[in-house]
């Protein structure tokens, strides 16, 4: 029973208090209030770790409140870390990342705003730093794959914060392209439905880019080779064991398709209300399959519904629960088809119903309650706290009850005032809201600004606002000028805001309305005005046109609209603005010359673009003319008029028809015009009015109108204007000072009219400039002057006689006075006697004799530069790797560079090198603008450097830093300076190196790879040989035999292996050596020698007889006979020798063999024999015993007597020299 009469007390209290919380009042600061969050930063809140970490927290409030911090539930103390610093009146937290590391600040911020009225919290801050970090650089091995076969290239990108955005590129930084049959999945992967030859390329490379440190980071690239079966066959070998495979024995066939992704033939996938769904089926098969959608259990919402990827993902945006159920995809190709069941579950998190709690404002004794309605799938729990404490947890105040949702107060006071917490969770998130109950009283004032003009158009409806705020809420009534009575109901509505609505404003509602708020404790009124404008219409609406080919139109759009109202008449060429600036570059490419026009009914300029010489399309206030009509130009133009308060529009449609050919006719360019006419003289303008001359059969398309000044450049003629051809008057503005005589040019397609005769001179008065030079500038040439310049007035800006400039400046700090000269026939000016490189104002202006020319702007110039005098302080070396430095140093103060700073440069050197002690290398490396740190690169490993930094201006360099060094760790080594092959044969060589020019550090060894290469150029397998640091040769043994051999050398130090250099070894030829050994081992080959060796032998012994018939030989006999013996062949008849002498060898033939064109040496007589032997002086006589005449040593072979003779051949001599041939 207590229970209904509660419930019935709540539904009571709810109807008497309705109107404090179905609307927001904003309490006006200089009224005490609680603290109100305004800024926060996101909940999660992830931070680059290169930049300052700044943590939001404004809060308004009277007084104002102070902030304190909570980092993971527990105090956060600002003062105690030196790199945290708070925001002046503010909560916002900065942490200084120079002085502290990013990663300490992450977890769980919360910042708490209070007053001595209440405390509100922020939302809980999540602080994460984001990450972009590295992706793997292990080599990925190639894939080979069948013609035919589904193909899926992972990505797997580095986990980052937040997840990177994949995408495909080649090489080229070109996106690969995607079809149908190839795709991207989301998860990035690379997916082919089926692969075709041309999908074989080197340089599919995944990239990840990271959006919130703006980074890209490259996967390595992967090498994709489709083979046919054919293929497959002859390079199976190649490829075994060192690439990676997708294949099979049997050929591709065509087939239905299957899923890649999912798996399977159901999945599920959860998705939050308001989030984006995306689902992907992506299919194989042979032809490429297509995919398609539909929902098992309704429609597809159309309007939120995307088909990405070719058709291969469905993604619906802003997810409700009515997007909950199965969803089928289906993949089909002329084989059959694939399908899969995916069950969508919508979850929510928590979301306001009808928005969040609303602040409260009570006077003393009045009810009020808060309403914190909100829902979530699964349904969320409510957890309310005041200024920041459990509501369980604070004292007890009957004035408040608490209901589920809501917060019933009744008979509040002023210490009710708090701050109230309204946290609403289930396990996808949560929703903090503060909202707060302020008690105060305060008498009513009107918010709205005093005296504001309402216009209106006639018969529309009028709303008249007026704000007010007052404790308690104060009444609104509403008065017309002289407050005859309250307005309301018949014409008037008064909204609960105050506002008060005329449904359809006319005449008589013109004038002064008065809002009078008022409660217990006072009155305030406020005065606004109401002005009804007549409305915009158009009077006279284009109309269709058919015209022909080539021909002309007008459409004309007459309107009526409040003259106290500026409109502008707009058109539309299917529904396209014909006269948009931001395309008006296209429009004029594609033949439309246009300019907007001026309000008024004169002739509109045409503009001009490259070779357009006539315009097409003329727009006026009320009308449009296109000329040179062709089939583009058909279709709906509309003219559209507008103003601040009203529009209205017309359309018509243009129909183009063919031109009917007319008869042959002769073109010619027209006859100039003629009677030309000066009106409406007015000082600065003129009417020029015309009579054309004959077209010729060819319509005028414009008119250039041209002038002559008499008085400053005689016989010098200028276009003006141009206008239509359809015109034959304008109006032309004018400069003062100025004798004028016009002319006229007419144009048609074929070309221009001679000039007119010249107008007769109209004489405009001199008056003072209306303008001041542009271009006003101030610089010094010297360290102690200012050169002030500026662009002269022509002739025709001059507006009158006696130009001259007044020159005017002032060194630009406080209570200093202008310094003016006047200068003439001259458009610069020298200050000398300046202090260097300081600000001053500096301004020009035109003079005449008529007066001065309006104010001129104020420009800032500065007096001359010299040289810079500071030096760049606390210079530092941050060494990133072996060849990467990062400089660092303190900006030099402004004013000791004295000048404009163009930048820093760094001069450095390399100081000694480990290997070439005396190699020294100076550079210097520039830095543009202001800066204090700077990279140098190209550095050389394992080096010692110096360096110096000195800023510079526009007048040169300041002095150098002190000079400070650093060091380079060891880098990766050089190539060997050479590398040869030696000593090649079957199953064996010798490489010979030297070391690497470049070693970078200490050589801890040598890699030598070596693979064999088969007459086709296909490699074989390598091999990997490790050498020691000291070895400059090595031997393979048992190589497996190959036509060539490649070779790969590289060094390697402590930070890695340098690049190899490369050679080539031919192998001897196998067959070539295999033939040589077995002919030499040949039993019919040795036979055959010695047949030969035989023979010889017995040739031998019968010379050696046949010489030997007929008795004795005299020697002395046959010494006289032959006294020139002379170089001879053996006589056919008889096989002996002919003499033989030598003048300069007289060594004996001892154990020789016979010389090869078949002579030997002869001593006495070619009757007797020498013996050939070892012998001394052993002798034949005549019978056959030895004689003493001859021996193998003789004397007279040392002297110089004459020449020696060669004796007859011994059959021994004959087999030593066989013997030694064989």
């Amino acid at each position: 029973m207590m229970g209904l009469e509660m419930r019935s007390l709540v539904a009571a209290l709810l109807v008497l208090i309705l109107g404090h919380f179905t609307s927001a009042l904003e309490v006006p600061l200089d009224l005490p209030q609680p603290p109100t969050i305004t800024q926060q930063s996101p909940k999660d809140h992830i931070v680059d770790p290169r930049e300052n970490i700044v943590i939001y927290c404004e809060a308004k409030g009277k007084p104002h409140p102070s902030f304190s911090w909570t980092k993971d539930g527990t105090h956060f103390d600002v003062n105690e870390d030196p790199s945290v610093t708070m925001r002046p009146n503010s909560g916002t937290l900065e942490v200084d990342i120079t002085r502290a590391r990013p990663e300490n600040f992450e977890g769980v911020f919360q910042c708490t705003a209070r007053n001595k009225y209440g405390a509100a919290v922020s939302n809980k801050i999540v602080v994460r730093q984001s990450k972009s970090p590295l992706w793997s650089k292990d080599k990925i091995k190639p894939i080979v794959v069948k013609e035919g076969v589904s193909l899926v290239l992972p990505c797997q990108p580095p986990a980052g914060l937040p997840p990177p955005i994949i995408f495909w590129m080649d090489n080229n930084f070109q996106k690969l392209p995607q079809s149908k049959r190839v795709s991207q999945s989301l998860n990035g992967d690379l997916y082919f439905s089926n692969v075709r030859r041309e999908d074989s390329r080197s340089d599919y490379i995944c990239y990840a880019r990271f959006t919130h440190t703006q980074t890209i980071q490259q996967k390595q690239p992967i090498t994709v080779k489709v083979l046919t079966m054919d293929e497959i066959n002859d390079t199976m070998a190649d490829y075994y064991n060192f690439t990676e495979m997708v294949l099979n024995e049997a050929p591709v066939d065509e087939r239905k398709p299957t899923f890649l992704i999912p798996s399977g033939h159901s999945s599920s996938k959860m998705v939050l209300k308001g989030h984006v769904l995306e689902m992907e089926c992506i299919a194989e098969g042979l032809p490429t399959p297509e995919v398609s959608w539909t929902k098992v259990s309704g429609d597809l919402p159309g309007s939120r519904t995307s088909f990405l990827h070719f058709n291969k993902t469905l993604q619906i945006v802003n997810v409700s629960e009515s997007d909950a159920g199965d969803y089928r995809c289906s993949a089909k190709n002329q084989h059959g088809a694939a399908h899969h069941i995916i069950s969508v579950v919508v979850k929510a998190t928590p979301y306001w119903i009808s928005g969040p709690p609303k602040n409260l404002v009570l006077a003393p004794g009045e009810n009020g309650v808060l309403t914190c309605r909100a829902n979530g799938i699964p349904k969320p729990s409510i957890l309310w706290s005041i200024n920041g404490d459990l509501i369980e947890n604070s004292p007890k105040d009957i004035s408040r009850k608490v209901e589920d949702d809501s917060i019933i107060f009744t008979q509040v006071r002023v210490e009710s005032s708090a701050v109230y917490q309204c946290n609403i969770s289930n396990p996808y998130g949560y929703l903090l809201s503060n909202a707060f109950v302020n008690v105060l009283s305060e008498p009513p004032r009107v918010l709205t600004p005093a005296n504001k003009v309402y216009q209106v158009i006639e018969n529309r409806p009028a709303f008249l606002e007026c704000s007010s705020f007052g404790s308690p809420i104060p009444k609104i009534d509403w008065f017309k000028d002289r407050k005859s009575g309250i307005l309301d109901g018949d014409d008037y509505i008064l909204h609960d805001n105050g506002t008060l609505e005329i449904q359809v404003a006319q005449a008589q509602h013109k004038g002064k309305y008065t809002c009078v708020a008022n409660n217990y404790l006072g009155i305030s009124e406020n005065h606004v005005y109401l002005d009804i404008k007549e409305p915009t219409r158009i009077l006279k609406q284009p109309v269709d046109k058919v015209v022909q080919r080539g021909g002309s139109v007008l459409f004309e759009c007459i309107v009526k609209h409040d003259k106290d109202l500026v409109t502008t008449v707009t058109w539309l060429k299917d529904g396209e603005e014909l006269l948009d600036d931001e395309r008006l570059d296209l429009f004029l490419k594609l033949g439309y010359i246009i300019e907007k026009p001026a309000f008024s009914s004169q002739l509109v300029k045409c503009l001009k673009l490259h070779f357009f010489l006539s315009c097409r399309f003329i727009v006026e206030f009320e009308s449009l003319s296109i000329t040179d009509i062709s089939e583009s130009d058909a279709g709906s133009y509309t003219c559209v008029v507008n103003n601040t308060l009203d529009h209205d529009s017309a359309t018509a449609e243009l129909s183009v028809v063919e031109l009917t050919p007319p008869p042959a006719v002769v073109h010619g360019r027209p006859d100039p015009p003629t009677d030309l006419e000066l009106t409406d003289h007015k000082k600065r303008s003129v009417q020029l009015t015309w009579i054309p001359g004959e077209e010729h059969n060819s319509p005028i398309q414009e008119f250039v109108i041209q002038y002559e000044d008499s008085l400053h450049r005689r016989g010098h003629w200028h276009d003006l204007a141009r206008v239509p051809g359809t015109r034959t008057t304008a109006h032309l503005k004018l400069s003062p000072y100025v004798h004028y005589t016009f002319r006229v040019l007419a144009r048609n397609a074929v070309g221009l009219s001679e000039p007119s005769s010249p107008s007769r001179m109209y004489k405009t008065d001199p008056a003072a400039p209306d303008q001041n030079p542009k271009g006003v500038h101030g610089s010094g040439t010297e360290h102690n002057n200012l050169v002030i310049t500026w662009e002269p007035l022509t002739g025709l800006h001059s507006n009158g006689p006696g130009l001259r400039y007044k020159v005017s400046w002032r060194h630009k700090r406080p209570g200093t006075d202008w310094t003016t000269v006047t200068v003439a026939n001259n458009s610069k000016f020298t200050v000398s006697g300046t202090p260097t490189f300081s600000p001053y104002e500096i301004k020009v202006q035109a003079v005449n004799d008529l007066g001065e020319g309006p104010e001129p702007a104020v420009v800032i110039g500065y007096s001359g530069e010299d040289l810079p005098t500071a030096a760049p302080a606390n210079v530092q070396a941050v060494v990133l790797n072996s060849t990467l430095v990062e400089l660092r140093w303190d900006p030099v103060p402004s004013h000791l560079i004295r000048g404009h700073i163009q930048g820093y440069k760094i001069n450095y050197w390399r100081k000694h090198h480990k290997h070439n002690s005396d190699q020294m290398e100076q550079r210097i490396l520039t830095f543009s603008g202001n800066q204090s740190r700077g990279m140098l690169p190209g550095l050389h490993p394992f080096s010692h450097y110096s360096f110096e930094v000195r800023v510079f201006n526009k007048k040169g360099d300041g002095p150098a830093s002190k000079t400070q060094q650093f060091k380079t760790p060891e880098g990766e080594p050089g190539p060997p300076a050479s590398l040869l092959v030696t000593n090649p044969s079957l199953d064996s060589l010798t490489l010979e190196w030297n070391p690497p020019r470049e070693h970078n550090g200490h050589i801890t060894g040598y890699t030598l790879r070596y693979q064999p290469v088969n007459n086709s150029n296909e490699l074989g397998p390598e091999e990997e040989l490790a050498l020691a640091a000291n070895e400059t040769s090595v031997t393979l043994q048992n190589l497996k035999y190959s036509p060539r051999y490649k070779f790969y050398l590289n060094a390697r130090t402590s930070a890695g292996a340098g690049p190899a250099i490369f050679e080539e070894a031919v192998m001897p030829d196998k067959a070539v050596s295999s033939r040589q050994v077995d002919i030499a081992t040949q039993g019919w080959f040795i036979g055959l020698m010695c047949a030969i060796a035989l023979l010889i032998l017995i040739l031998l012994i019968i010379c050696f007889i046949q010489r030997n018939k007929g008795g004795k030989y005299p020697v002395k006999e046959k010494e006289d006979a032959h006294t020139d013996p002379e170089f001879q062949p053996m006589k056919d008849d008889d096989c002996t020798f002919v003499e033989y002498s030598d003048n300069e060898d007289h060594k004996p033939l001892k154990g020789s063999r016979t010389p090869s064109n078949g002579t030997v040496k002869r001593e006495d007589s070619d009757d007797s024999l020498v013996d050939y032997g070892e012998g001394g002086d052993g002798q034949f006589n005549e019978d056959g015993s030895f004689i003493g005449q001859y021996s193998g040593k003789s004397s007279s072979r040392d002297n110089d007597e004459g020449p020696e003779s060669a004796g007859a051949p011994s059959p021994l001599n004959a087999m030593n020299s066989l013997n030694s041939f064989v």
